[in-house]
Parts: structure tokens; sequence; C-alpha cells
């Protein structure tokens, strides 16, 4: 796959691009209003409290990084994993100002609430995390009420809001991405067969928007369930339909796409006729290897920056990162270069949403007045079992369109 410069992890031979992009404007580096009172560190604050958990770094600006731990399942996998990644940030990035105020939430608003009232009485200027939407919507009323911004790793865009960023990978911005490449190459007429989960409303509803906003036409959609007599049935009744489409969208994951695509194969859907799409939740080997998607596009982060990334990590923790990793290192990298550069003003308002974004490990990102984010997709084609690049991650985001 093709990389540049952007793609680059954020590593010691690259800090030097995260510095300069969290440096953005004259404006931004000199300081100036907030424009969110309390976000400034020149304000007189009380003594911070003792530390009451494990710190990472030395440095004078606090940090809280509130993860789940010890959460049931799967989510301490994902906690520790995110953990070990904000570890190696600060690692690697040489004299870095900050100390950060390690918080296990359990996985629970409750817990959330309670480790952002910690960090904030120790002294945090800034929450990174949680990961949960509950515990980011619990987190981020504590550290709102005390003038705090948060940088959470939700994909649920209903808990982003101004003060609370989000540094994840929304499906938004995957649908946006590929259904405006697609219709750049041609294609007017959509249809869509979508899972019927809380996931599928949202891809859903984000489909219907960007083939408006490009002038395109929805033909059809279908919603199926994971039952296998349901995909069959929502494929026969989807392909008499394709006829009147050019593309068919369908964000379904890698643990069902194999028995989805058995159904569109066996209902008569043909991918040379009818170009498949997806979303990022296609760049999966057991995805890659479907027949009745060969062919088909989706949007994601470029692998090149992630793959550099997880080498580090595996050499370090002589385990493999989680794919959302990344976002605990590009978090706290973003954290040390803004403490670095841009003196008082560090984590105001206008200094977290400046237009020009940063470039992390996923490429290039930006944080939205509204507390989502926008990020530099690339557009991957399924070709023979393989994932391959055919339109790579834009060098920056552009002029804002919301």
């Amino acid at each position: 796959m093709s990389r540049h410069p952007l793609r680059e992890p954020v590593s010691r031979r690259s800090l030097s691009s995260l510095a300069a992009l969290a440096c953005l404007s004259l404006a931004a580096c000199s300081g100036g209003p907030s424009g969110l009172p309390g976000f400034d560190t020149a304000t007189p604050q009380a003594q911070p409290a003792q530390s009451t958990g494990q710190t990472i770094g030395t440095g004078k600006v606090k940090v809280g990084l509130i993860l789940p731990l010890t959460a049931e399942g799967q989510g301490a996998v994902v906690g520790n994993s995110l953990r070990n990644a904000a570890e190696m940030a600060l690692s690697e990035f040489p004299n870095a100002d900050l100390t950060l105020l390690v918080k296990d939430d359990r996985g629970t608003p409750e817990g959330a609430q309670a480790a952002a009232q910690e960090a904030i009485a120790e002294g945090a200027e800034l929450i990174i995390g949680p990961l949960f939407a509950p515990s980011v919507q619990a987190a981020g009323q504590v550290a709102r009420a005390a003038n705090r911004p948060v940088i959470a790793f939700s994909s649920d865009t209903n808990v982003a809001g101004r003060g609370v960023y989000l540094l994840s990978f929304p499906p938004e911005n995957d649908v946006n991405r590929v259904i405006g490449y697609a219709s750049q190459q041609g294609r007017k007429s959509f249809a869509a067969l979508v899972p019927d989960t809380a996931y599928g409303k949202v891809v859903e509803a984000a489909f219907q928007q960007a083939v408006a906003a490009r002038g395109g036409r929805v033909v059809v959609i279908e919603r199926f369930s994971p039952d296998s007599n349901a995909m069959a049935a929502a494929a026969k009744r989807l392909v008499p339909a394709l006829q009147q489409a050019d593309a068919l969208f369908v964000p379904a994951a890698a643990d069902t796409m194999p028995a989805l695509g058995l159904a569109l194969q066996q209902a008569g859907y043909d991918p040379a006729k009818v170009k498949p799409l997806g979303t990022g939740v296609w760049n999966d080997a057991n995805v890659a290897r479907v027949p009745a998607i060969q062919g088909g596009w989706f949007a994601s982060p470029d692998t090149a920056g992630f793959n550099a990334f997880a080498g580090r990590y595996q050499t370090r923790f002589n385990s493999a990162p989680t794919r959302t990793a990344t976002l605990a290192y590009d978090a706290v990298s973003l954290a040390a270069a803004l403490a670095r550069t841009q003196g008082s003003q560090r984590f105001s308002e206008s200094v977290l949403t400046n237009a020009s974004g940063f470039a992390g490990a996923d490429g290039v990102f930006r944080f939205r007045p509204d507390g989502q984010n926008d990020r530099g997709l690339a557009v991957l084609e399924l070709r023979n079992g393989q994932i391959v690049t055919i339109n790579a991650a834009p060098r920056d985001l552009g002029p804002r369109t919301q």
C-alpha cells in the first residue's frame, strides 16, 4: 500500500509534524480567548489533591486517563491495550511535560464519574477517555462542570458535545467517504442492505444523507437480522430492485458478511453489475475473501500507520494491540504536543477544534465544535481476496463543511 508523510505513526521521527500541526495558527499559538470559560490554565485553581492511582510520566501538565481496566469481558482487554498505547506515546515523545493520572472506570458510568472527579481534584487539565458511551456521558458531565475538555474514544456520536470530543472511528465518516467516491466514479442510483441493529440505523441514516448530498437516488433499502433465513429472505426481496441500481451498500461486519454474501449470491446478485460498497468493518481478512463482494469498495484509515504502530507495540509489550489502541496513542501524543507548543491555551476550544487538524497514527483528523471528528480516510477495494488501496487518504481535510 502507498504511504505518505501524514500516514506515518506519530513516532520520534514524525513528532515534528504533529508538533507543527499543533501550532496551527498565529491566534492559537499566541493565546486569546478559549471560547469555553475556565479552560485556560492561567485561571487560579485550588491546590490539587494527592494522586490516588497509577501515574505515567513526571511532567507538570496533568492529564486524566480514564479506561475500563477491570471491566468485564473484552472491555478490560481493550482498556489495557489503550493504557499500554498511552504509555508508549509518552515514552516516544522526547521530554514530554505530561503526567497521566490513570483511572479505572470498571466499564461503568458510576466508575467513570468517580474517576473524572478524582482526576480533576488531582489537577487534570484534560480528560482522555473513557471508552464506552455511557461512561463518556458520565465523565463528560463532571468535566463540563469543571470546565475541563474531554477527548473520549466512543464512536457513538450521541455522546459528543461542546467540550467532549470523540477521537474514534465514527461510521458516518466511512459512509460519507465511500458514497462520495462512488459518486465521483459515476454511481448515481444506490441500494442498501443494512443490519437491523443500532449500528445499522446509524449507517442507514448516514447513507441516505450522503446520497442525497450528492444528488443521487436511493432505490431501495432492506434490513436483515442475523438469522440465516432472515438474511435469505431480505436478499430475495432486494435483488429484483437492483436492476435500477448501480451500487449496493452492505455494511455487514466480518462475522456476518460470509453468510450474507452467500444469501446474496443465491438470490442472484452479481457484483460485476452492481458495485458493492461497505464501511470500515470490511477491513478484515474474512470479509476480503467473500466472493459476493469482490470488487467492492469501502472507506477506512490506511493500514500503513497502524501496522507501524503495531510493530512497535509488539516489541514493547510482547503482544498485539487492539485496533483501537492507536486512539490512546494519538490522544496522548496530541496532548504532549499541545502542552509543548500552546502555553496556557494548550487545551482550549480554539486549539482543539482548529480546522487544520492534526496528524496521527491513523492519518489526519480534526475535532469539530460539536465534539465529533473528521478523518482523512482511504478508499480500499476487495480484489481477489486481498485488500488494496485504490484512493489514498487525503493529506489535509480541506475547509469545514459543517
